[in-house]
């Protein structure tokens, strides 16, 4: 019974684009083809129609945008029309437009895009309003919209189809219009700070600068495997060995790892970096710019995100990474020098046990399991141990860790930061080491890179380094439960795909 039912529906949706597709050649015989159209003058949009009323009453405006709602009563009718900030409504008479063109308006469509020529004036009921003089068919809509009152609901079809999410469900427009706001502020604050702005390769013959999974690709010319790019870390660092002494990119990178709430395999990050500064002057840039961010996207360093408030007022929060560990696990490092130590203990407390695992990745381990849930408000989280760091620049007091910190809020790690590591040696070494943990099993851990360290020879100055995750900063911003949210075409796995998974579980 319910197949039948599904395919009447089918049948019946089915009918309805063909309607529509024999009113466009209904048009298109008539020499009135609205695809022929190239142009049409926008003298104003809803939103300032009406906040300036008083001064365009009677006044002729030049309206463009999709048909919403209609209302027809004989020789005259209502319709709302949607542009890019709002919607209007308009009325539309017989006698004003004329008898053909009125004919023909009443054959308009949901989702129709039309241009509405006419004066300012409010209805009876004081809504703002554009009595029409002219009005055109721009462009045939040959979908059908999700119906008014139950939306687009699906969340996945919203994701896959967001050109309808954004027509039916305007208010998701405004998560994208903060998200424009916080980076134009990031922006803005790092210019005002003698930032400069650059671009770097997004094709990388070697996947550096941070642990992750690349995406590999191939150049045919040159006939080598290529990476998209997981970080642009190294990059930047080589700018300020040339003598740039600020400089930041902001752009996508991209990890070939799992999905969730937080995680996209593209994703937006900015990078920055300062010569003459340490990872002290980059808590102070964090702090400072993210509330910044904060304040004009939002009106408030306070946000709430998922019902709960989330203070991103300076200063923040700082706990080195052992102190963290001991307050939540009870287990205090400082005491645990050896790597059987720390190996020993990690066992007792159910800490997964990896090949080649040394104190410093415990410590880090224990963190990851103890501490991350407990930081809800801006935390920083510094010293981090050297083995998870191979880019920082070891603590001169305690050598086993680094000047390093990471950005938490919400459990969620939102920035990472170090002193940079500017001794070749060193960083030979580190980068050995990750070589190490690579023939180990690590697909993550880095590759050397000869030119890199080519470029600490030949001498980086004290650097500062920071990175920012901007989506999850702009879903706090925005109260928005998953990154998809954010981003206004999230991957997904395509259609086709499961209907040939779904094909095979049927066989």
């Amino acid at each position: 019974m319910e197949n039948s039912k599904s395919e009447n529906q089918i049948e019946n949706l089915s009918e309805v684009l063909m309607v529509r597709r024999e009113k466009l050649k209904n048009l298109q015989d008539e020499g009135k083809d609205p695809f022929k159209i190239s142009k049409y003058n926008v003298t104003h949009y809803s939103d300032t129609i009406k906040e300036n009323y008083d001064s365009l009453e009677g006044q002729h405006v030049s309206v463009a945008g999709r048909l919403m709602s209609k209302r027809v009563m004989g020789k005259a009718s209502f319709m709302h029309l949607q542009d890019q900030n709002g919607r209007i409504q308009v009325y539309v008479k017989r006698d004003d437009i004329g008898v053909d063109d009125y004919k023909q308006f009443k054959t308009y469509d949901m989702g129709d895009i039309v241009g509405i020529e006419g004066y300012v004036f409010k209805t009876k009921t004081e809504e703002v309003s554009i009595h029409a003089e002219k009005i055109v068919l721009l462009s045939k809509s040959l979908q059908v919209l999700p119906e008014k009152y139950h939306g687009l609901k699906d969340v996945d079809l919203r994701y896959r189809q967001r050109y309808v999410d954004l027509i039916v469900n305007p208010e998701v427009k405004q998560a994208f219009l903060t998200r424009t706001k916080a980076l134009k502020a990031l922006r803005g604050y790092l210019d005002d700070l003698g930032f400069l702005e650059v671009e770097t390769p997004i094709l990388n013959t070697i996947a550096g600068g941070a642990n992750a999974r690349p995406f590999i690709t191939h150049h045919n010319s040159l006939d080598i495997p290529m990476y998209l790019r997981i970080a642009n870390e190294l990059y930047l660092k080589r700018l300020i060995v040339g003598g740039f002494d600020k400089v930041y990119e902001m752009g996508r990178m991209f990890r070939n790892e799992g999905m969730d709430m937080k995680h996209n395999p593209e994703y937006t990050a900015i990078e920055l970096y300062q010569a003459y500064a340490d990872y002290n002057d980059m808590m102070e840039i964090t702090e400072n710019v993210i509330s910044y961010m904060a304040e004009v996207a939002t009106g408030s360093k306070k946000v709430n995100y998922q019902g709960t408030e989330i203070d991103f007022t300076p200063p923040w929060k700082r706990m080195t990474m052992e102190e963290c560990v001991k307050e939540y696990s009870g287990v205090d490092f400082s005491t645990i020098n050896t790597d059987e130590e720390a190996l020993a203990i990690a066992k007792e407390k159910g800490i997964e046990i990896t090949p080649g695992m040394r104190r410093g990745e415990v410590i880090n381990a224990f963190f990851e399991e103890f501490g991350e849930d407990n930081l809800i408000q801006p935390t920083f989280i510094t010293h981090h141990p050297v083995e998870v760091s191979p880019l920082a620049k070891r603590n001169v007091e305690d050598p086993r860790t680094t000047d390093r910190f990471e950005a938490f809020a919400n459990k969620w790690e939102l920035a990472n930061a170090f002193s940079e590591l500017n001794d070749p040696i060193d960083q030979k070494g580190r980068f050995e080491d990750q070589m190490r943990k690579r023939e180990l099993g690590d697909d993550e851990a880095f590759e050397m890179d000869e030119d890199f360290l080519n470029a600490l020879e030949v001498g980086l100055p004290p650097t500062g380094g920071l990175g920012i995750g901007i989506d999850r900063v702009v879903m706090l911003l925005t109260n928005s439960p998953s990154i998809r949210d954010v981003l206004l075409f999230p991957t997904m796995k395509p259609l086709t795909q499961n209907i040939e998974e779904d094909a095979e579980e049927e066989e």
